[in-house]
This record gives structure tokens, C-alpha cells and sequence, in this order.
């Protein structure tokens, strides 16, 4: 039987009154200390996929060390979101944003002085491990700063635009600083933005009191198994063999811890994820919506980068600049969403959006050729992204008004948690379809028909799973 936390006693200290005009300017403020955790994680994953040759070379790391740094951080990060967002609840989602900020931070100056890869790997364990904390809780923050839905909505398509500029030019800036300054650098640069968010989040963000609920530690250890088990098989299936041991054995324990998690879901006293969410058909649909949105969008962005080079002779310095403009276009359709969405709802934006992504690469599948000319692709690759824009916030609103305030942390949590999954599930795929297509065009034809399929799938459960403006 699963028992409801008891609600939180309200008193003058806890009720926050309505913000008058005087207040407004801080809004701006809050944003953008809130954005910080975001941006500077997101700058870390893109810089490092441009600096790993550099730094295979300057450390003699093996191709398997390598794949650790680069995905350790991954690892961690989603192995731990589940957790990060029932600590957010319990305990505070400020505190919980300011222990992942100084965590991260740590981290990364751990990172910039590490002597060989062994510590790098570390340092980005700990990444990781940061970053799951302060992501949910930035979310949960910012719904509570702003509560008026209308407001919210413009809001989160800022957010989101300050994001997805922070991703579209981290392979420039890594390429910047890797070749002026080397690869500690790509550190170092975190140090700053992690100061600034650490001073600046207790004067101008509003604490959010915990709830003092139990974390349910069984079923965050069978989360994490399964979600570590499933990353670990992703990780290592590639360099290892889909059908080696270890890869097989990783799966089958991620669907025994997957199925176990579940299991105790339904019997516990206290459920992690509260049977309230997912009475709400939202809720189902925004994490459904959230795996295959980055299934398709990081997969299609891993084909487009060899596509470029391999299919077309560009370099790695030309392919980087090339996809650009097909991330750049993002934050555009995160302010259309700013500036329509609270008009159209989140159900029609959601689904228009993605209809149009996926029209988008289902052209790409008919012309795609090695003699198409650049712009072309360029062209219908922003097309698509523009949809990918609107849909990121969209999916986001869905997510924060099923969950209200009450279940905002640990909601989050899973729509990132999902996300991150899908990440990998969609580059392991990608990899995997290429190889089995034989690389080069055919292998891009037939990656871009399956992220087609797949946002194509996430219109409709856009449309048919979001009842109302939501």
C-alpha cells in the first residue's frame, strides 16, 4: 500500500507573497542563475566530444579510457537523477541545486589538475554526480519562481534558448580553447560559472522547504542497478561485442533490477515516484515524448557528424562548423514557444512541432545524396531543429503542470533521467544501424528514416496522451 506524504505545514515563513512590479527585474536574474547549472554541464558535454583526441594523446589514454572519460559522465549522471530528485524533495531543492553546483565545481578543478586518466575518469564520475543533483532541482526552482502558467511558459522557452545556444556552441569554444589553450582548459572554464551560481543562488532564489519524506533507498539501489547496468551495456557494447558477456549480463541485470524496481514500486509504503503522477496521462506522455525526442535529436546529430566527414571528405574542424547552424536554429524555436505557446497550448505545440521535425527528416531521407549541396541539408536540417525548439519546452510545461508543485523535483528527475536514456539508447542504435547499413550514405538514409519514425511516434503520443492546454 502506498501511504501520501503528508503535505508540508504552511506558515508565514513559507508562503511567499505575490511578486510586485518592483520585484520583476529580479525575474530576469533568477532565470539566469537558475540557467547556470544547465549551461555549464551542457558547455561539458559538447567540449569534451571535441577534445578527446587531444586528450587520448596527451595522456596515452587506451580507446576504452577514452570512452570513459567521455561517458563516465554520462553514466553517473543518469544512474543517480532518480535519487538526486527524491533529495531535492526530502531535503530542500536550493540545497540540494547548491550541494550538485559545488559538487560539479569541485570536479571540474579535480578534472583541469588530474595527472593521468585514472583521476580524469574520477573527476568525471563526479561530474556526473553533481550534475544529477542540480538538474532536477533547477527545474523545480524555477517553477516555484515563477508560478503564473502564462509567465512560466515564456520563461521556459528562455531557458531553454539560453541552453540550447550553451550546446550548439560548445564544439566552437571547445575547438577554442583545446587548440589555444589545451585540454585543461575545458576544466577550468567551469570554475567561473560554478562561482558566480554558487554565490548568486542564495540571495536572489527563493529556498524551497523539504518535505522530510522517506528517499526509499531499496528502490533507488534497484534504480540506479538498472539504470547503471543499462548505460554500462550501452557504453561498452560497441568495444566489447553486443553478444560478449559482460555486455548480455548488464542488460539482464538492468531488466531484473528494472522489473524488481517496479515490483517494489507497487508495494512499498513509500513510492519514489508517487502514484498520483502517473494517474495523470501527462506525465506517461512527457517521459514517452522525452526518450524519443533524444533518441532522435543526439542520434541524428552523431550520423550527421560522420555523414559530413565520411560521406562528404569534410574535416573535423569543417563538419563542427558545418552543424552549427542545424543547433544554432534551436533557441529560435525555444522563443517562438516563448512568445506562442501560452496561446496555442502545450498540446498543439507539442504535437505541431514534432510533425514538423519529422517532416523534416523524412525529406532528408528522399534527397539525401553525397553530391547534395550543403545548404540544402543545412536548410532542412533547420527546418527540423525549429520543431526540436518548440517541442523541448513544450515537453517541459506538460511535465511541471501534471506535476504541480508538489512532485515538481522528482518528476523532473525522471523526464531526465528518460532523456538520458534515450541519448544513449539513440547513439548506441545509430552506431549500430550505420555499421549494419555499411556506413557512408546508405548508413545516414537509413539512420535519418529511423529518427523519422521516431519523432513521428512522439507527435502522436504528443497529441493523443496531452488532454487540454495542460
Amino acid at each position: 500500500m502506498i501511504t501520501q506524504t503528508a503535505a508540508p505545514r504552511v506558515t508565514a515563513s513559507t508562503v511567499r507573497p505575490p511578486a510586485r512590479s518592483s520585484e520583476r527585474p529580479r525575474g530576469g536574474l533568477q532565470l539566469l542563475v537558475l540557467a547556470l547549472g544547465f549551461v555549464m554541464a551542457s558547455l561539458d558535454t559538447g567540449i569534451m566530444n571535441v577534445a578527446a583526441n587531444d586528450l587520448r594523446a596527451r595522456l596515452g589514454l587506451t580507446m576504452s579510457g577514452l570512452t570513459w572519460v567521455v561517458d563516465g559522465y554520462v553514466l553517473a549522471f543518469a544512474a543517480l537523477l532518480l535519487l538526486a530528485g527524491s533529495l531535492a524533495k526530502r531535503y530542500g531543492a536550493r540545497r540540494i541545486y547548491l550541494i550538485g553546483l559545488a559538487v560539479f565545481t569541485g570536479a571540474s578543478l579535480l578534472g583541469a589538475a588530474a595527472p593521468d586518466g585514472a583521476v580524469l575518469v574520477a573527476a568525471r564520475f563526479a561530474q556526473g554526480a553533481g550534475a544529477a543533483l542540480f538538474m532536477p532541482s533547477s527545474l523545480s526552482l524555477l517553477m516555484n519562481a515563477f508560478p503564473e502558467p502564462a509567465r512560466r511558459s515564456k520563461i521556459l522557452g528562455i531557458w531553454s534558448a539560453i541552453v540550447s545556444m550553451s550546446v550548439g556552441l560548445a564544439p566552437s569554444l571547445g575547438g577554442l580553447l583545446v587548440g589555444t589553450l589545451g585540454w585543461r582548459s575545458i576544466f577550468l572554464v567551469n570554475l567561473p560559472i560554478g562561482l558566480v551560481a554558487l554565490l548568486l543562488t542564495p540571495r536572489v532564489v527563493a529556498a524551497v522547504p523539504g518535505r522530510g519524506s522517506a528517499l526509499g533507498a531499496g528502490g533507488h539501489v534497484l534504480g540506479l542497478l538498472a539504470l547503471g547496468s543499462l548505460s554500462y551495456g550501452l557504453i561498452e557494447g560497441p568495444g566489447k561485442g553486443w553478444t560478449s558477456a559482460a555486455v548480455l549480463g548488464a542488460f539482464a541485470v538492468a531488466v531484473l533490477a528494472a522489473a524488481g524496481f517496479a515490483v517494489r514500486e507497487r508495494r512499498a509504503r513509500t513510492a519514489i515516484l508517487p502514484v498520483a503522477l502517473f494517474a495523470d496521462g501527462r506525465f506517461a506522455a512527457a517521459n514517452a515524448i522525452g526518450f524519443l525526442f533524444n533518441f532522435a535529436f543526439y542520434g541524428a546529430l552523431f550520423v550527421l557528424g560522420l555523414f559530413l566527414q565520411t560521406a562528404r571528405g569534410a574535416g573535423p574542424v569543417a563538419a563542427g562548423l558545418q552543424m552549427l547552424p542545424a543547433v544554432l536554429i534551436i533557441p529560435l524555436g525555444n522563443m517562438l514557444y516563448a512568445r506562442f505557446g501560452p496561446r496555442l497550448g502545450n498540446r498543439a505545440a507539442l504535437a505541431g512541432s514534432l510533425a514538423l521535425a519529422a517532416a523534416g527528416y523524412a525529406v532528408l531521407v528522399v534527397i539525401l545524396s553525397p553530391a547534395l549541396p550543403y545548404g540544402v541539408i543545412a536548410v532542412v536540417l533547420a527546418v527540423a531543429n525549429i520543431g526540436s525548439g518548440i517541442a523541448s519546452p513544450a515537453m517541459t510545461g506538460v511535465l511541471m503542470a501534471a506535476a504541480g508543485r508538489e512532485h515538481a523535483d522528482i518528476a523532473s528527475a525522471t523526464l531526465n533521467a528518460n532523456r538520458q536514456v534515450g541519448s544513449l539508447v539513440g547513439i548506441a542504435g545509430m552506431g549500430a544501424v550505420l555499421t549494419a547499413a555499411g556506413g557512408g550514405h546508405q548508413g545516414a538514409t537509413v539512420a535519418f528514416a529511423l529518427t523519422a519514425l521516431a519523432v513521428a511516434a512522439a507527435a502522436v503520443i504528443g497529441w493523443v496522451g496531452v488532454r487540454g492546454r495542460a
